[in-house]
């Protein structure tokens, strides 16, 4: 006797079901992520293209010419906001980076303590709030205990915009790691000073250097800020821009915000190469 089985086999498409699409198959997807950079990033293009002018008129090509790159670099103002700038990112991006170093070593290693959610809601909390808020917090409360630190003021006020920023990147490197080598140090008689230099610190050093990039480039194009806090002779270069703008915009403000865009394209890739994950031995 012969059995038949009627029964259907479970990866049999049902009757009348569509065969599913991946995502990026979805019709016009393509087509509006194109067109999603292209208006992203086109402009971007034209203010590149647009310093290299040899005319005057900035929307008017008129021939291919570099002069517009020699007077930016031989501009005396220029180069006084651009070390402005330099000094007060380089500040503020040691102190944020310590800060924040300490504060994620507190709360991944610190263990159990009360109030441990609510530092890392306060750590975190400017990178929610609107940068304008900061910004005019920052000046009332320098203007109410009478601080004029003149650059002094610019790179307090980065410090304590760039510290989130920082801390993110190095409290995930900090969970990530294992603390397989950190206990054999202790049991090997290291003191705590000793494990973190030789076992913590140099595990934890990609972190480190990300939230460092990550805070420089912040505070070299932070602009509402400055401009809030910034006395005068205090201008960096984001707002030299702006008062450039407000005079005409001319091939040598591209000029300026292609050599700002250059460095911060270097300055995120650099961070994407730090802390891109690496493959592991078994990674295929």
């Amino acid at each position: 006797m012969v059995v038949r089985d009627n029964t259907i086999p479970a990866v049999a498409p049902r009757l009348g079901e569509k065969k599913r699409r991946a995502f990026g198959e979805v019709p016009g997807l393509r087509t509006l992520a194109f067109c999603f950079l292209a208006f992203l990033y086109l402009p971007i293009g034209v203010l590149v293209a647009y310093s290299f002018n040899d005319g005057n008129i900035v929307m008017v090509w008129t021939g291919f010419s570099t002069d517009w790159y020699v007077k930016v670099f031989g501009n005396a103002d220029i180069r006084k906001a651009a070390l402005n700038s330099v000094i007060v990112a380089v500040s503020a991006t040691a102190i944020a980076t310590t800060c924040a170093t300490l504060a994620a070593l507190a709360l991944a290693r610190g263990g159990a303590f009360r109030g441990k959610g609510a530092t890392l809601g306060i750590i975190t909390l400017p990178l929610m709030v609107p940068e304008i808020v900061t910004a005019v917090a920052t000046l009332v409360f320098f203007s109410s205990i009478g601080l004029n630190l003149g650059l002094g003021n610019v790179i307090i006020a980065h410090t304590t915009f760039c510290i989130p920023f920082a801390f993110m990147p190095i409290r995930a490197r900090l969970e990530g790691m294992d603390t397989t080598l950190e206990q054999a140090s202790r049991d090997l008689y290291a003191s705590d000073w000793e494990t973190f230099r030789l076992v913590t610190l140099p595990l934890l050093m990609p972190g480190v250097l990300a939230g460092a990039m990550l805070s420089f480039v912040i505070s070299m194009d932070d602009f509402i800020i400055t401009l809030m806090v910034a006395g005068a002779g205090d201008t960096t270069l984001p707002v030299y821009i702006y008062s450039m703008i407000r005079q005409g915009i001319t091939p040598e403000v591209n000029a300026v915000s292609s050599i700002l865009l250059l460095f911060s394209i270097v300055m995120v890739t650099a961070y994407w190469f730090t802390t891109r994950q690496k493959p592991g031995p078994n990674a295929h």
